[in-house]
């Protein structure tokens, strides 16, 4: 009797090898793809891996058409020639099949695991997924550490059918969405003004309009003047109690106040709080991108795929999970005794040990598959600079868990001048617990001077301050990954990926993100003619039956007839606005960047292209203004609102492909252009007597490295040339005979 498990990752295939092989496994090879056998309790295993999804959905016929319904599962390889190195792994997988009887699926537990593994298993064994559970059961760890996977082999599980079930309508329903959908938008306003297929999908269409909603806000926003009157006194800056005085007059009677009481201020309460501050819980994988971004400036998908290779390397858990819970049994103290031989961390997990503080401060969130993200104790080696700092971020987090809580002392101090009332307030760290162990924290001292009730004060500045309301801040990466899932929008392995398809089809740009003309046309014409497909309620709504399914409370085939049924009846609202929803978004490839005004009419300067393809500037009066001017070609070009003070015309950001942006004004005469000139015209000269200076270089190194020619030779090679002016002074391979006798002849 033989068994074969499946990895989802060759790493991981490994760790199971060597964990369940006792070292005795036999590696065998199959080109790229490579499989692992032993003898285990009188059984022969195999251990295999796939690289991922080695299965995806195909549309069953060969049509380009909307709507499409008739998909299937198909081989990867077979779909798209990014996945043709999959097929060595299925191959493989096949194969070693045939000498086993029984598949254990120990592909990460989650439903994307559980669809991974469970279609190889169904194609291996050519049966539905009913019946994969009589010859198939479930492997469940947290981490690749030998303890964990022996653990797991030894308590193994049914297969976990209804995660699969959701995990296939979670595809279904994303492929169906997405491809008719794509396939609609494009068709509106026509493949040759697109140039390419444009997409939107069942979550994709509602972070756009989320983003949207911001742009807009952000574009319509009408800032409001505010004032705030401060006074200054002990090197502390005091507020006004008012706070943001929207009225001027309020706001200049509380001036004159201040400022005829400031020579004799007086110190009113003064309120002292101590107050003790929880650790933070320890990570799931919104909080540990948030974190990572924030605390390392780390892109969310780069988060993700480093924690991934950290996971498989057996140095933390299993990072794809919501929880924020340390359960007792993962077996805390050893995994703190196990940190503390790590030379970075021995003095503070060694403290938890002496105090034996194995009780962690755990968060709300829960995730019924793994626990929160932890280091498993496992000391790591050569990790790249990038998995370093994300491990370090991880392990100092879980150890602060353990942590006293900080203790810290808030002082609030009011001071009186006439009718006005001010406060400043300060905090100073009495006991720092936890904060000595996670030095990603933002906490700091902010101590005030010393204050005495009743005490006279004179205020060494008073400060009326006009301001102005500003509009809402625009979204980073991962504030859209937080937001998406306070608002139960995608899953928390693909929000980054979601954003990142976003930013691929340029409907957003900007590490600060910004909606592009594009995105928003796009938007627009969704939102006026077709709200269903960009509806946050609608994809929620699946969402949950996905969830239902799960939990074995909805059949798969009930959610998406479900789907099926919403899809069509978004389709119908599409075709017939679809003539409406292509002109909106064909106005984004028709509408002109809009650099700055004419100085001559003061019409709009805007980009033009000439009939052989090159761009420039033109009025937008022409032909009632003819004022032109150039620009680089094969650059983008964009706006800076800024006018140069000298030319009086806009100034340009210049973008080229791997090359650093610059700025310049549009006047090719203008006196800036001259500085520009000369720093070019000397970076030529420089150039050039670099190139002369190796040329001669080179030169005397071939004179030197050849033979002398003999004065005969040179003699023969002049008269040549001398005879036939255009003949090149070529030294002849072989002299001829006669040849030879005309030149003895010529000398004489």
């Amino acid at each position: 009797m033989s068994t074969l498990i499946i990895a989802e990752k060759p790493s991981v295939a490994l760790r199971i090898a060597i964990s369940l092989g006792d070292g005795k496994q036999k590696k065998v090879s199959k080109g790229r793809a490579s499989y692992y056998t032993f003898e285990k309790d009188g059984k022969k295993l195999y251990v295999a891996a796939a690289v991922g999804h080695l299965f995806t959905l195909k549309q069953t016929s060969k049509e380009y058409k909307y709507p499409v319904f008739e998909i299937d599962w198909a081989p990867s390889y077979s779909v798209g020639k990014n996945a043709l190195y999959t097929k060595e792994y299925l191959d493989m997988l096949i194969e070693v099949s045939k000498n086993c009887d029984s598949f254990i699926n120990a592909c990460d537990f989650d439903i994307e695991g559980t669809v991974i593994g469970t279609n190889i298993i169904k194609e291996l064994t050519k049966k539905s997924v009913k019946d994969l559970a009589k010859t198939s059961l479930r492997m469940k760890y947290s981490t690749t550490t030998a303890k964990d996977l022996q653990e797991s082999y030894a308590s193994l599980m049914p297969l976990d059918l209804n995660n699969f079930y959701a995990g296939e309508t979670r595809h279904k329903l994303d492929w169906l969405w997405g491809i008719n959908f794509s396939r609609a938008l494009t068709s509106a306003i026509g493949y040759s003004v697109a140039r390419a297929p444009l997409s939107i999908g069942r979550v994709q269409g509602p972070t756009l309009a989320m983003l949207s909603k911001r742009e807009i806000e952000i574009s319509e926003f009408k800032p409001r003047p505010f004032w705030r009157v401060n006074a200054m006194l002990k090197g502390v800056e005091f507020a006004n109690s008012r706070g943001d005085m929207f009225e001027k007059e309020l706001a200049d009677n509380a001036y004159a106040e201040t400022e005829q009481n400031k020579d004799k201020m007086r110190v009113g309460d003064i309120e002292v709080n101590e107050e003790y501050k929880r650790p933070p819980p320890p990570f799931d994988l919104t909080t540990l991108q948030l974190e990572a971004s924030r605390a390392l400036h780390m892109d969310p998908s780069l988060t993700l795929s480093l924690a991934q290779a950290l996971y498989e390397r057996s140095y933390i858990s299993y990072p794809r999970t919501s929880s924020q819970k340390l359960p007792q049994s993962l077996g805390l103290p050893k995994i703190i005794e196990d940190i503390s031989k790590n030379p970075d961390y021995k003095d503070i997990a060694s403290l938890l040990l002496r105090e034996r503080r194995f009780k962690p401060a755990e968060g709300k969130k829960d995730d019924e598959a793994h626990p929160s993200i932890f280091p498993t104790g496992e000391t790591p080696k050569t990790l790249s600079q990038q998995e370093a700092r994300l491990y370090d971020l991880i392990t100092r987090r879980f150890l602060s868990c353990f942590a006293p809580d900080a203790k810290m002392s808030r002082m609030k101090v009011s001071v009186l001048a006439g009718a006005e009332k001010y406060s400043a307030s300060g905090m100073h760290i009495m006991e720092s617990g936890w904060l000595d162990y996670y030095k990603y924290a933002r906490l700091e001292d902010k101590t005030l001077p010393e204050f005495m009730k009743g005490e006279s004060l004179k205020a060494e500045a008073i400060e009326l301050k006009p301001l102005e309301t500003q509009p809402p801040r625009r979204y980073t990466k991962a504030g859209v990954i937080s937001e998406l899932e306070k608002r139960g929008l995608g899953t928390k392995a693909t929000r980054a990926n979601i954003i990142d398809t976003l930013f691929k089809r340029n409907y957003i740009e900007g590490a600060s993100i910004k909606v592009t003309t594009f995105g928003l046309s796009v938007y627009n014409a969704l939102s006026h003619n077709c709200n269903m497909i960009i509806d946050e309620t609608t994809t929620r709504k699946l969402e949950d039956d996905m969830e239902l399914i799960s939990k074995g409370k909805k059949s798969e085939q009930e959610v998406i007839s479900e789907g099926k049924a919403m899809l069509v009846e978004a389709l119908g609202i599409f075709d017939k606005n679809k003539n409406e929803i292509g002109k909106e978004m064909k106005v984004s490839f028709t509408q002109t960047t809009i650099l700055g005004i004419c100085p001559k009419d003061g019409g709009n300067l805007i980009i033009r292209k000439s009939r052989f393809g090159k761009q420039f500037v033109a009025c937008s009066n022409y032909p009632k203004c003819t004022n032109t001017y150039s620009l680089p070609q094969n650059a983008k070009i964009e706006p800076t609102g800024r006018v140069c003070e000298h030319c009086k015309t806009p100034v340009i950001k210049v973008i080229r492909r791997a090359k650093r942006p610059f700025e310049m004004d549009l006047d090719p005469n203008c006196i800036t252009k001259d500085a520009m000139k000369k720093a070019i015209e000397q970076r030529n000269i420089a150039r050039a007597a670099k190139e002369e200076s190796l040329k001669s270089a080179q030169e005397g190194n071939a004179a030197e490295s050849k033979p002398s020619k003999s004065a005969h030779a040179k003699d023969a090679g002049k008269q040549k040339t001398s005879q036939n002016p255009k003949a090149k002074p070529k030294k002849p391979k072989k002299a001829h005979p006669k040849s030879s006798i005309k030149k003895q002849k010529a000398k004489q």
